[in-house]
């Protein structure tokens, strides 16, 4: 154990990313405090989710299917002001998500032995959002690693900052007024870069296999969480396979190997989640919405304006850095690499693609971009501290920052209690 806690992997830079994620946590958790409410209101959706979480987890079905025990009928009857007018239109099943998705909003409350029950909140609330509040942070620490290793140490602090007061992600890790989406944001975050870092590492002198095995399964399990929580990140599937054999050329063979082996774990862990029926896989799969592309509405005005309203309700310190970034990283050849290129591409495929669904799952689709862009501000940012004008550059990031951060705190210190 002492050559694992060194301090090459516990220095002063995981402590200060360590702090920031602390202040991540602590202004979601007053957030979801605001939100919790001892009123007897309650979010359908969120006590939905539950529910059907629950029953599976109790042998009573399987959630966000049809798929039916004779008791499922009448508690749908019961409840019927809880289940979602898209169910109903899609014969039952949820158009996207897997119950995966369900699963893991009501994993927490199988530690309470009472049953659950909708109109107390107050009760139940905080392990409700258990979950999220943990894949926020794992979000955020996944994002910290990735751009140090690219960037350096002030690739990460970048990166970071921007991420720890973006009320976006502090929303959603919350469940504040909205669908969980920050799973299938750290499983496509996880899936794209597990799979560059897999592929950087096929050329070691190494048993390819064995010593990955472990970026292999964390690679299956990125793909489950990014897919079950919303069928259409399925999309990441060929991305990663794509960035591999970019990255290899001559290892293809291995690569495809590895992708392939990823993959299986990722779909025996959906499979799971459906109780390993095959009927209920395939009708699940069979009522999935994937993509439901409307390329029309690039000619609607009003999807730009949608687009730049809700990056301003995300990050309001990302709509001032992605433009000038984006400016710096056409114009300088320097910042024109694989580490700033491929976020820079993602983030541009979901942001498309979230324009071309402008309803469920586009949100989805633009909230997953944001990480990326995170890690592309970031990149840049970082090379342009390596200019001579680093004192300007580093007055303008601090300025930036700080009052992002600022404006933040202050923000999230006027929501009322509900």
């Amino acid at each position: 154990m002492s050559g694992f806690f060194t301090r090459e992997r516990f220095g002063e830079p995981q402590a200060l990313a360590g702090l920031l994620l602390l202040v991540f946590l602590a202004e979601c958790v007053w957030l979801a405090g605001r939100t919790i409410r001892a009123s007897g209101a309650v979010d359908f959706g969120e006590a939905f989710r539950i529910k059907e979480g629950l029953r599976q987890w109790h042998g009573e079905g399987i959630a966000g299917t049809s798929y039916p025990t004779p008791e499922r009928q009448e508690l749908q009857n019961k409840d019927v002001n809880l289940n979602p007018v898209y169910l109903e239109n899609n014969n039952g099943y949820d158009a996207y998500h897997s119950p995966l998705y369900y699963l893991i909003a009501s994993a927490p409350l199988l530690l309470r032995s009472d049953s659950f029950q909708a109109d107390n909140e107050l009760y139940w609330g905080w392990l409700a959002r258990a979950p999220y509040l943990a894949f926020g942070v794992l979000l955020g620490a996944s994002l910290w690693y990735v751009s140090r290793r690219l960037y350096g140490n002030a690739g990460g602090y970048i990166a970071l900052m921007l991420y720890s007061f973006s009320p976006g992600m502090i929303r959603n890790s919350a469940i504040w007024f909205t669908q969980p989406e920050i799973g299938a944001a750290w499983g496509a975050f996880g899936a794209i870069f597990t799979a560059i870092a897999v592929a950087h590492t096929l050329y070691a002198p190494r048993e390819v296999v064995m010593w990955n095995w472990r970026r292999i399964v964390l690679l299956g399990l990125s793909l489950a969480l990014a897919i079950g929580s919303q069928f259409s990140l399925i999309i990441v599937i060929p991305l990663a396979l794509a960035f591999m054999l970019y990255l290899a050329p001559d290892r293809r063979g291995a690569a495809v190997a590895i992708w392939t082996v990823a993959c299986s774990i990722g779909f025996v862990l959906i499979f799971a989640s459906y109780c390993f029926r095959p009927d209920a896989f395939w009708q699940g799969f069979r009522h999935a919405t994937f993509l439901g592309l409307t390329w029309k509405v690039f000619g609607m005005t009003t999807t730009y304006q949608q687009l730049l309203t809700r990056a301003g309700q995300m990050s309001p310190a990302l709509v001032l850095a992605t433009p000038a970034a984006l400016v710096a990283y056409l114009l300088w050849p320097r910042a024109r690499y694989f580490g700033n290129t491929a976020p820079l591409l993602l983030a541009g495929l979901f942001l498309v693609l979230g324009l071309a669904t402008p309803h469920y799952p586009g949100l989805g689709f633009q909230f997953v971009a944001v990480p990326f862009l995170f890690v592309f501000v970031a990149g840049v940012a970082a090379d342009l501290l390596e200019t001579r004008s680093r004192n300007l550059v580093m007055a303008c990031l601090w300025g930036l920052l700080g009052a992002n951060a600022l404006w933040s705190l202050m923000e999230l210190a006027r929501v009322p209690q509900v």
